[in-house]
């Protein structure tokens, strides 16, 4: 069983939970994760709850949450310091974090892709693995490179890769040994994607869910075996999905949220049935970022389209979706934060956006510009914006107005990859590095009783 997701409260209601039930969650999932840890021979004496850890795309329950100790008001040296740093090879993956190690991806000498285990405090390399794979792409990604792209995933006892050529190779986390590996071009006779695995594995008890292969799929994490496929596209360049799958109740019905390039759509894990599904626009297919949810209403941002809010609804066992409502505005790679009910979007006009989720009702758009990415963190009513060229800020989750707390520039290199954030650490992958941050809050085992503590 994977603690860290299947415990987790359904993404559309996590902010919606009383802070009993939230306590309640908080304390079973950090007991089970302290017992997965130890059974996996992990070392726990930097990972005794959830807040230590930020095993996959956009953290432990995938929304870009962190409850851990309270950021400082300032970025400056006094309060954000660097703590090591390693050179390597180019990667868009975000690094995660599990136990005393932290993960990151890199594509070496325009041919191998590797993944390497440090230890989180120290920066000394634990263990490496890599493998021949890397690739080309077309058009407008190959002005940013030819880099691995998906970020990693880790259930405390093996780590799941993709690689660029729709492989998905799953390791011992505690060694690197190679357990399984899945080749979707030889295993589904299906084309080699034109923009690479890009989609970011999720990782859900027994199971890992992938978009690859042109289709969205579910293998047994032990085995590698395939459980079920559908969403099967004709491959290619509209097979090259560019987001990534996520859980979320919607309709009262617990469900995965797929967005292809054309269309989101929900699917039953048990069996892979589509329960339903919805055209998106977007230029080229350019539906790039993760979909977020709240209560009932689904949240997409696209190049080239529109931001929407979708309604769905279930009715005899029937689901529909609807247009609740939609917005000019265009997002582009950036998925954004929810707080409250107001999503903080950055847009393809680079700026920062705050919409209510269920209303599309604008409530400021940013008079200032950011790089042409950025990945958000939020804790509580302050959000961490990391942007694509190098400068990390904080904003507070004002309703009324933009409101930016710092900023500092951290790197004069790229750092398209998403940032990780576990205990008081800071971990941000440059284009070619990785580099460790502390910040100056006591380092907090476990949180109070009255935040969940055990």
């Amino acid at each position: 069983m994977n603690p860290l997701s299947r415990l987790s409260p359904p993404v559309s209601a996590t902010l919606e939970h009383d802070n009993v039930t939230q306590r309640h969650f908080m304390q079973i999932k950090t007991l089970i994760f302290l017992a997965l840890l130890l059974a996996s021979g992990m070392t726990a004496s930097a990972a005794t709850s959830l807040d230590s850890a930020w095993p996959q795309w956009r953290g432990p329950n995938r929304n870009g949450q962190f409850t851990g100790p309270a950021w400082p008001e300032k970025l400056d040296t006094n309060h954000l310091q660097p703590a090591w740093r390693v050179e390597l090879a180019p990667s868009y993956s975000g690094p995660i974090v599990a136990g005393d190690r932290v993960f990151t991806t890199e594509t070496k000498d325009k041919k191998f892709e590797a993944v390497t285990a440090y230890d989180r405090k120290t920066g000394k390399e634990i263990w490496r693995a890599q493998w021949e794979g890397a690739m080309t792409v077309p058009f407008f990604a190959k002005s940013n490179g030819d880099w691995i792209r998906a970020t990693p995933a880790c259930d405390g006892e093996s780590l799941f890769v993709a690689g660029m050529r729709d492989l998905l190779v799953c390791l011992d986390a505690q060694t690197g040994k190679e357990r399984w590996r899945f080749d979707f071009v030889k295993k589904m006779e299906a084309p080699a994607p034109d923009f690479g695995f890009v989609c970011s594995p999720l990782v859900e008890g027994e199971f890992v869910y992938v978009q690859a292969g042109a289709s969205f799929v579910k293998l047994n994490k032990r085995s590698g075996e395939l459980v079920w496929r559908t969403l099967a596209e004709k491959g290619g360049m509209m097979g090259s999905v560019f987001s990534s799958p996520m859980f979320a109740e919607l309709a009262g019905q617990r469900q995965l949220i797929v967005q292809t390039r054309e269309k989101l759509a929900g699917v039953d894990p048990a069996d892979g049935k589509v329960l339903w599904e919805q055209p998106v626009e977007a230029f080229r297919g350019m539906n790039i970022l993760t979909p977020v949810a709240y209560k009932d209403t689904l949240f997409s941002s696209t190049y080239g389209g529109k931001t929407i809010g979708f309604k769905i609804a279930q009715a005899a066992g029937k689901f529909t979706v609807t247009e609740a409502w939609k917005h000019k505005a265009q997002g582009y790679m950036s998925t954004p934060v929810i707080i409250d009910g107001i999503a903080y979007e950055h847009l393809k006009s680079q700026r920062v956006m705050a919409i209510a989720v269920e209303t599309g009702r604008e409530l400021w758009t940013s008079d200032q510009s950011f790089g042409k990415y950025m990945s958000l963190v939020a804790q509580g009513d302050r959000i961490l914006g990391l942007d694509q060229r190098g400068e990390l800020f904080l904003f507070r989750a004002n309703q009324k107005q933009f409101e930016q707390i710092d900023k500092r520039k951290l790197t004069d290199g790229e750092t398209w990859a998403h940032l990780a954030v576990a205990d008081n650490q800071l971990f941000i992958r440059e284009l070619n590095a990785m580099v460790a941050y502390t910040w100056s809050t006591p380092f907090a085992v476990v949180p109070r009783i009255d935040e969940g503590k055990l």
